[in-house]
């Protein structure tokens, strides 16, 4: 038994299938074929279960590629100890993320990743975060940015930072005309929602039950974008993250932005490892660089648009041209 051969095993059991393990460990299907039937020959046990269509493993097989992916990820965490005991901060960084923050806050903290440790590799992977949280189980991830609460007695939850909501409308909603937002003012109120799976369908639900609004029936979105542009569209109504407004990234035209007074409603946004990573030290400071953020960045009040009853109204061209010739008469 061999490192290379549990790692051909761990990839069967991803991939379900020989020629894509096959391809994942850069060899070829007979090859990664043989070297599981030798492992079953060593062990005495059947591994697998070989159907025309597909590849599953049998329960003991399943058992052994989950302690095969604890030894391999052992061993990496052997070789990253060595690679930081000569530079502490080179080597890889496995860093997931949920969609609903990763297009808005990476363009903000990339940078300063990169400022800060310049021999770093970070591998970015955007995935919701149940896939996250797995991966990071797994050991295929060395670090997660999710919302928190985050109830996992292996993981150490470092805090980054808290992000406000704001009302996006359509700027002919009524809401619109306030120049800021109560809870309570959504009472009335039907927002629309993400799709399951994502970590901000379920904050936007907890706002809606504690402002005693409802959800927006028959249509739930697959992305914030697809949200965004609904309600440009005059489609309804919905929460949006601050970073989401903030640039780089375009304002939609018909969007209106109000804040909330008081305490917004917010999410709490934290850097989750594992508590028996051999990476932690450097993780903190991987995560005191995400803290660096400008404070503006999370400031809704700057990204609020103003009230549309506040907004000067437009002088007619007549009015306009007229004035401009008295003043050159």
């Amino acid at each position: 038994m061999n490192l290379r051969d549990l790692h051909y095993l761990v990839a069967l059991a991803e991939h379900r299938h020989f020629g894509h393990a096959a391809e994942a460990c850069f060899v070829s299907q007979p090859t990664l074929s043989t070297q599981i039937r030798k492992l079953e020959d060593e062990l005495g046990v059947s591994l697998v279960e070989r159907t025309p269509r597909k590849v599953l493993l049998t329960d003991v097989g399943r058992e052994i590629a989950a302690r095969a992916r604890d030894v391999l990820n052992d061993v990496e965490q052997i070789k990253g100890i060595a690679r930081r005991t000569l530079d502490p901060e080179s080597g890889t960084v496995r860093l997931g993320i949920f969609p609903t923050l990763a297009p808005y806050l990476l363009p903000h903290v990339v940078p300063l990743v990169r400022k800060r440790f310049p021999r770093l590799e970070l591998l970015l992977v955007e995935e919701k975060t149940e896939e996250v949280l797995h991966r990071l189980h797994e050991g295929r991830l060395d670090a997660g940015i999710v919302a928190l609460p985050m109830h996992e007695d292996s993981l150490h939850a470092e805090f980054l930072f808290e992000e406000p909501f704001l009302l996006a409308v359509p700027q002919s909603h009524a809401l619109a005309k306030l120049p800021s937002l109560k809870l309570s003012d959504l009472s009335t109120q039907s927002l629309l929602l993400l799709e399951d799976g994502h970590c901000l369908r379920d904050q936007a639900l907890e706002v809606c039950h504690l402002a005693g609004a409802g959800e927006r029936t028959g249509f739930r979105a697959t992305s914030l974008e697809t949200l965004r542009q609904m309600v440009a569209a005059d489609v309804g109504i919905t929460l949006l993250p601050t970073l989401a407004v903030k640039p780089p990234v375009a304002q939609a035209p018909n969007v209106h932005l109000i804040e909330f007074r008081g305490h917004p409603p917010s999410r709490r946004i934290a850097m989750l490892w594992r508590k028996s990573s051999a990476m932690a030290g450097f993780l903190k400071q991987l995560a005191d660089v995400f803290k660096e953020l400008p404070k503006n960045l999370l400031d809704a009040h700057s990204a609020a648009s103003t009230p549309v009853s506040a907004k000067p109204a437009k002088r007619s061209a007549s009015k306009a041209s007229g004035h401009s010739r008295s003043q050159s008469s």
